[in-house]
């Protein structure tokens, strides 16, 4: 049956006409995908958002047909006529509408397209430089294969909406003007017309708004909450950006393990028609850095990194001894196994990506025709020898790097390795890993406080409002760095799709947090956070939430590598839109009205 639409100018879409329809009348609208004239008889494929069907025109209807002569791809027209079944030996199989073609005696050309800035064929556009397709981004989304990954989207949100609407949730909209907290990611500032020399924030997350939701007695609070960061740019991070943002009062952290499992079991049922299994795996903060060398660790290959500090605490190889014998100092390893072929160049920048994380080179062990080959080998005793080769169980063909540093720092340089040896292996096919295979992950356990020596002072690992494990609250006062905090990401094959924790509602205990352990002073406690204090001081309930990427969920989803691909008009990595040519200049009388003098800027600066 045919959709029915309303006051549309269509019986169909050009998706649906089928064998059933023969001898039928439908009229069809949409872009000429391609025109064929072959002597005499012109055949235009016309495409809309759900496919291509087939239009013939013949000689006999003479205007209709001295018409379609002029067509161009890409032109709006709208078709009527009598559905017809193809030619024995013409059906197209790999078209739902294959079968059939709509023998045209009308038509009205709505719109003939100009000379295209470049193709919309999926192959050839994706090779045409991005900034041009940003620029005319209406035409890129125009592609078949875009126009699937907007619908995707659409999905996945609404199975969002559609799940949490089951749970009794209520969709609350929170403010996008919000006040400057500048303890966070660099804000977007917006001035204030009506209060002089005052501004905004564009809200980094509607974090102190949902707190104030449950204070409110919402209880179930979400929303497709637009964020904003003025971050450097990259493939998965926007200046403005969309969260799955939810809270819930009465609740602890097992309450939100389910339901955001249940939740994504959901989405990924209604998009891909897959299940996936819950409950999901958990992994203690500390066991992920150990292992995986990330918070956020992508287990869908092995390459594990192996402890070997007490190892070399009395190794004549005075590198390492150094470390291992160092506060907080750890002698990692990794066997990318497989890479032994590696070249020069490949090995270079993987020292310069361990550079970049603060290590003074990368020290390696190949094994290649039953003998071992490295610069640090005459170092290593046969007992450490031995112990590597056990504990890492090397072959000929593996590799060996070693990080010996800071615990955290060896495990960031081995982490970064380990990615980027996957790489390397993928691309020699020795390693395998299925665009299907999803690996979901709970990370826990979490440090509430960091201390950041350049800063003098304790930094939460999250966010200030989380709340410490209560058995670990009393040391607050005695040593931080080991309290832990009710702090939860999950994780899917290397991607943090999102956080959240159990937050402070005993307003003594988060001003405590504020003034003793992070050493924020009063009086921009006061500024900052006072409203929220005081909330807290009338009947502020137990409650926790949690934020997901929806853009980076939707990536995974449809397997495509940056998140511009799914934002329907992104940005640059320069935070600009091409297609409307923002950011842009503003009036002098603009800036009057806000009371902003600007100060000119240079070309090379620019």
């Amino acid at each position: 049956m045919p959709i029915q639409f309303v006051k549309m100018k269509r019986t169909h879409t050009c998706n649906q006409l089928r064998a059933s329809d023969i001898g039928s009348q439908a009229t069809l609208i949409g872009w000429v995908n391609s025109v064929r004239d072959h002597g005499g008889v012109i055949f235009v494929d016309l495409r809309d958002r759900d496919g291509i069907t087939q239009v013939v025109f013949h000689p006999e209807n003479a205007d209709v047909y001295a018409a379609a002569q002029k067509l161009r791809d890409e032109s709006v027209i709208q078709v009527g006529g009598e559905v017809r079944k193809r030619e024995e030996g013409t059906v197209n199989e790999s078209l739902a509408t294959g079968e059939v073609e709509l023998d045209c005696t009308k038509m009205t050309i709505h719109n003939i397209c100009d000379v295209l800035p470049f193709p919309l064929d999926d192959d050839k556009a994706d090779k045409v430089n991005e900034d041009l397709r940003l620029q005319y981004r209406y035409l890129d989304l125009r592609r078949p294969r875009n126009i699937k990954l907007m619908r995707m989207r659409h999905k996945a949100a609404k199975a969002v909406r559609d799940y949490l609407d089951s749970q009794d949730f209520t969709e609350v909209e929170t403010p996008v003007l919000f006040k400057s907290t500048p303890e966070g990611a660099r804000e977007f500032l917006v001035p204030s017309r009506l209060n002089p020399g005052q501004f905004y924030a564009l809200n980094q997350s509607p974090q102190q708004y949902k707190q104030m939701l449950m204070v409110a007695g919402i209880e179930r609070y979400y929303q497709l909450a637009k964020c904003f960061r003025d971050e450097d740019l990259r493939a998965d991070r926007q200046p403005e950006f969309t969260q799955i943002d939810i809270e819930l009062s009465f609740v602890e952290r097992e309450d939100m393990y389910s339901l955001i499992e249940n939740m994504l079991k959901k989405v990924w049922k209604d998009t891909l028609g897959m299940d996936i299994k819950t409950p999901f795996l958990r992994m203690p903060f500390r066991e992920a850095m150990d292992k995986y060398g990330v918070d956020k660790p992508d287990m869908r290959f092995e390459m594990l990194i192996e402890d070997f500090t007490e190892t070399f605490k009395e190794s004549s190889f005075k590198v390492f001894a150094s470390v291992a014998n160092s506060q907080d100092g750890a002698v990692k390893a990794i066997n990318a196994k497989g890479l032994a072929d590696i070249t020069q160049g490949e090995l270079k920048n993987l020292e310069d990506f361990a550079r970049t994380l603060g290590a003074k080179g990368l020290a390696f062990i190949k094994a290649e025709n039953g003998a071992w080959k490295s610069p640090i080998l005459k170092f290593l005793s046969q007992a450490e020898q031995d112990e590597l080769k056990k504990r890492l169980n090397i072959e000929d063909g593996d590799i060996v790097f070693f990080a010996a540093s800071k615990w955290e720092q060896a495990c960031a340089i081995l982490g970064r390795i380990r990615l980027e040896a996957a790489k390397l292996l993928t691309a020699r096919g020795k390693l395998d890993i299925p665009a299907d295979d999803f690996r979901f992950l709970w990370v826990v356990d979490f440090p509430l406080m960091t201390y950041d020596e350049e800063a003098g002072r304790y930094v939460s690992t999250h966010h200030p409002f989380t709340s410490p494990v209560e058995e670990d609250i009393p040391l607050l006062d005695t040593n931080p760095t080991v309290v832990r905090g009710q702090h939860y990401d999950i994780v899917l094959n290397g991607v943090e799709l999102g956080g959240g924790s159990i937050r402070i509602h005993n307003p003594a205990l988060q001003e405590k947090v504020f003034k003793d352990v992070l050493k924020i002073p009063a009086d921009v406690v006061e500024s900052r956070f006072g409203y929220m204090l005081k909330a807290f001081k009338f009947g502020a309930p137990p409650h926790g939430g949690i934020a997901l990427g929806l853009d980076r969920l939707v990536s995974i989803l449809t397997n495509r590598p940056s998140i511009r691909d799914i934002i329907a008009f992104p940005k640059t990595q320069k935070g600009q839109d091409l297609m409307a040519q923002s950011p842009c200049p503003v009036t002098e009388k603009q800036l009057k009205d806000l009371f902003i003098s600007v100060n000119e800027v240079d070309a090379a600066a620019k």
